[in-house]
């Protein structure tokens, strides 16, 4: 069983990357954003608490994302293994996945971090924005407030994940073609 966290700013291309690392090597994709919107446009009591802090452009907290993420595991059970995107976001939520994963018998194969430059990023985001009118993704403030929430609480997980021997850095500039060839040839030579 193979699984991935993708792991990078808001924009890097980690939805993108997920699509084509799941096809590849039939993984389930979790996305905790897609989770949030499917909570959010369901109108679940997560997705409403989720969209209160999502549109201050602030990160949900712990026990929101982590109970969306242990119900979409256990309901994929059939699964070759998982991609993670967007989660962990923190060293808290990191050791709740692993010692989870640890009681389903799985554990992470590697956390994949895609690196960019913020200005590319802000970018990326406001041109995402206009054709998803998406509003978090459409105010360069809030984007920047994202970036740095990132950076507080998010970026320690590189010295979690590389004590294990399982943080890599990707360069995520560049065409998405190119970008997904350095994803699965590192990939490929962890198998």
């Amino acid at each position: 069983m193979i699984n991935l966290i993708l792991f990078g700013k808001p924009g890097a291309g980690k939805g993108t990357q997920a699509e084509f690392l799941k096809s590849k090597y039939q993984l389930f994709h979790i996305s905790t954003g897609d989770l949030f919107r499917h909570h959010i446009s369901n109108k679940t009591e997560l997705g409403i608490l989720a969209k209160s802090y999502l549109e201050e452009g602030d990160l949900v907290p712990d026990q929101v994302t982590i109970d969306m993420l242990k119900d979409a595991v256990e309901n994929n059970t059939e699964a070759k293994g998982f991609i993670f995107d967007g989660f962990p976001r923190t060293t808290k939520q990191a050791e709740v996945l692993d010692a989870f994963l640890i009681e389903k018998s799985m554990q992470i194969t590697a956390t994949l971090a895609l690196e960019a430059d913020d200005d590319i990023l802000v970018e990326r985001l406001i041109n995402r924005g206009i054709t998803s009118e998406r509003k978090d993704d459409q105010d360069e403030e809030k984007i920047r407030n994202r970036f740095e929430e990132y950076n507080n609480k998010t970026a320690p997980l590189r010295s979690f994940y590389d004590a294990q021997g399982k943080f890599y850095s990707v360069d995520g500039i560049g065409s998405i073609d190119g970008i997904t060839q350095r994803l699965t040839a590192l990939i490929d030579g962890l198998l």
